[in-house]
């Protein structure tokens, strides 16, 4: 990716130094040679393949059956969602607590009985404008409040949970509307393909061409790496922070609207440990938790790995603490994968 700024990847261990002599020949080889492979990609291309593999040894009969990678595409769809605003916010240096949250509250929000009296638009709706109201506030706050994004999407987690229990009054809203509850029934897939993944797979393409092939992605890179340098160089960093919040919030609008397709429901409880799943699954996938890279498609990989794991180990009825041992031995993995492909990258 081109960086606008090229100081913005200056100072810290996992930053890439000021062009040299040497980094310039090493750029025109690459340039030269054909194209980069990405060694995260790969190792975790490889990770997932393994995954199969083992899923199919331990259950062959259960895991490659249709209707099993459909439900493992389909739990993946929700959080992947998620996981693609994330990555934007942690790619410009900053994080958001409060994903979880709010699309708890999104989706109690979109299912409550004045709501549902409009149909399937009403809840849609409300599901995309609670999250982006939520994203303005997050962002309005470290962006010109000059909030740190811990304190701020910590306070905003507490508030939206507290403001989902209210509405609900801890009781489950179940969703009447038929057109809703249809879209996550098999008479909906279109060629085997769940409807919620076709979702997942349009969200990840739009947030790849925008990552990737805008200004918007370009500027997201740069305050990164360093949001100073940004400024220097004429990027408004106050609004893009504000955007990418707001994107963060969107992208949890539509992950609230999927949830409910899924459950059929609004809870208070939705989207529990959310945050905790789209920041590891965006860190495996290759973007620096400091800021300055992201990867959307690490980032729908990691999320893939996740819920492969999870799936294997609830058709092996496996303890969920031994699922947790294993997550966290693949994100500490990952992070020291991070950190010799980047010295690697650095020599």
């Amino acid at each position: 990716m081109t960086h606008p700024v090229s100081s913005a990847r200056q100072g810290g261990p996992d930053r890439a130094h000021a062009p040299d002599a040497g980094s310039s020949k090493r750029d025109a080889r690459r340039r030269t040679s054909g194209p980069h492979v990405d060694l995260r990609t790969l190792s975790l291309l490889g990770v997932l393949a393994v995954l199969v593999a083992v899923g199919g040894f331990t259950e062959p009969d259960t895991f490659l059956d249709t209707g099993n990678l459909q439900l493992i595409l389909t739990q993946s769809s929700v959080i992947g969602v998620v996981t693609v605003g994330m990555t934007f916010v942690i790619t410009s240096g900053g994080i958001d607590l409060s994903v979880g949250a709010m699309v708890a509250l999104a989706s109690v929000w979109a299912t409550t009985v004045a709501t549902q009296e409009y149909g399937f638009a009403g809840i849609l709706f409300t599901a995309v404008v609670v999250g982006l109201a939520a994203g303005l506030v997050n962002g309005l706050l470290i962006a010109y409040g000059r909030m740190v994004p811990f304190i701020a999407t910590l306070a905003m987690l507490a508030s939206a949970r507290g403001l989902a229990l209210q509405i609900t009054d801890g009781r489950t809203q179940i969703v009447t509307v038929r057109s809703v509850l249809d879209l996550g029934l098999p008479g909906s897939y279109i060629l085997g393909v769940p409807p919620l993944v076709m979702m997942f797979a349009a969200v990840t393409v739009i947030g790849w061409l925008l990552l990737n092939r805008t200004t918007f992605g370009r500027r997201t890179v740069a305050i990164g790496g360093n949001a100073e340098a940004a400024r220097l160089a004429g990027i408004d960093v106050r609004r893009q922070r504000l955007c990418l919040y707001l994107l963060s919030g969107l992208c949890c609008g539509i992950a609230a609207f999927m949830l409910v397709i899924l459950s059929g429901s609004g809870q208070n409880t939705n989207g529990n440990l959310y945050e905790l799943d789209a920041i590891a699954a965006a860190i495996i996938g290759g973007t620096l938790l400091s800021g300055g890279r992201g990867t959307i498609v690490g980032s729908v990989l990691g999320v893939l790995v996740f819920t492969t794991i999870t799936n294997i180990f609830a058709l092996n009825n496996l303890q969920s603490d031994v699922q947790q041992i294993a997550k966290g031995a693949i994100i500490v993995a990952a992070v020291l994968v991070q950190r010799r492909t980047s010295a690697h990258g650095e020599t």
